[in-house]
């Protein structure tokens, strides 16, 4: 039986439950979907992974308080030490929780952050910046297994082999900013561009507002009011929107893999401190560019993307760059990797799968 601990709602964001469920896609390949169940804090997160067929345990439980929920687990149908396989993605596990659930399973870790041991069976990083000396000293004298790096991006299979044509001038600016954005950030970024552009700049701007955004009735009103701006909700075909966009504008957060998946130039940000090492990574390598924390001066921030999206905008050869350089970032094949290390096929389960 695998156990997948995420949840997805308008405290926590989407992220965490929508790169689980891509995992879950591929290890259905492996075992049967009735193998595989999500456990969430809530009917919010539930309603995500069942809407995909999974079967749900619903803890109703905060998920900011995760060991207020250990008792709830032996209630879980079905839990068995021998046999369970629990994969936790949350920024807001602590030892004890993971410790108390080791006793249903063996059990599996997404960390973004690589700052703390955690008593688990494995810990994977996905992100290119996670350094494989750090997470060995750290876990030094232990079992852990580590899978480590960008190869192991749970990329969606919408975004392979998707064809991209970095135009001569850029006229098409997306926007994403996470499911939840309660700032509002994205129609700040409108604004912003909006007030540093050329009078007769002629810019389209496509704004993908998340599930969880509490100003999706505001955009669209803008919507309504410009030709020039199109807001798009619950999107299925994000590969398809990315790859009509010369350019984007995004928090850094998984959308950063898909978009370097298609090809897209973007400019980017963060919006938490665990985004911050991804960008700053970004940045350095010059992979794209950085306009800093967004929760630490958003003025600053908001004035340095508007900058950049319109100098990048009118530099072709720029965004010709950064379009080669994110190649390097992932293959799009992570989720299938993940899901055969999960099944314990031996290999990369990329070509193993029935």
């Amino acid at each position: 039986m695998f156990l997948i601990r995420a949840d997805g709602n308008a405290r926590v964001g989407a992220g965490h439950l929508m790169r689980c469920l891509t995992i879950a896609d591929e290890l259905r390949k492996f075992v049967d979907i009735r193998e595989i169940s999500f456990v969430c804090a809530d009917l919010q997160s539930a309603e995500l992974a069942r809407g995909r067929g999974y079967g749900v345990y619903v803890l109703e439980s905060d998920p900011r308080d995760m060991e207020a929920e250990l008792p709830a687990w032996h209630q879980i149908p079905g839990i068995d030490k021998n046999t369970n396989v629990i994969l936790v993605d949350s920024y807001f596990v602590t030892s004890r929780y993971l410790l108390g659930i080791r006793e249903y399973g063996a059990v599996t870790l997404l960390d973004d952050m690589g700052e703390e041991r955690f008593p688990v069976d494995r810990v994977i990083n996905y992100n290119a910046f996670a350094d494989r000396e750090c997470y060995g000293k750290l876990y030094a004298h232990t079992d852990t297994e580590l899978v480590l790096g960008s190869s192991y991006v749970p990329v969606r299979p919408q975004f392979l082999g998707k064809s991209y044509c970095v135009r001569e001038r850029a006229g098409q600016i997306l926007i994403t900013t996470g499911g939840g954005d309660i700032d509002n950030i994205a129609g700040k970024i409108l604004n912003e561009i909006e007030k540093h552009k050329i009078t007769d700049e002629i810019l389209n701007y496509h704004l993908v507002i998340g599930g969880f955004n509490p100003h999706f009735e505001q955009m669209k009103e803008l919507e309504r009011q410009s030709s020039h701006i199109h807001v798009y909700h619950n999107v299925q075909d994000m590969a398809g929107l990315m790859s009509r966009c010369d350019l984007a504008v995004t928090a850094g957060g998984s959308t950063i893999y898909e978009l370097a998946a298609v090809g897209v130039p973007f400019v980017c940000f963060s919006y938490a401190a665990n985004q911050e090492k991804l960008t700053e990574y970004l940045h350095r390598e010059k992979i794209a560019f950085s306009a800093g924390a967004f929760h630490k001066d958003p003025a600053a921030v908001l004035d340095r993307i508007a900058g950049r999206v319109l100098e990048l905008a009118r530099d072709h050869r720029e965004r010709s760059q950064c379009y080669l350089k994110e190649q390097r970032l992932t293959d799009g094949l992570g989720a299938q990797r993940l899901a055969g290390i999960l099944a314990g096929i031996p290999g990369d389960g990329v070509k193993k799968q029935v």
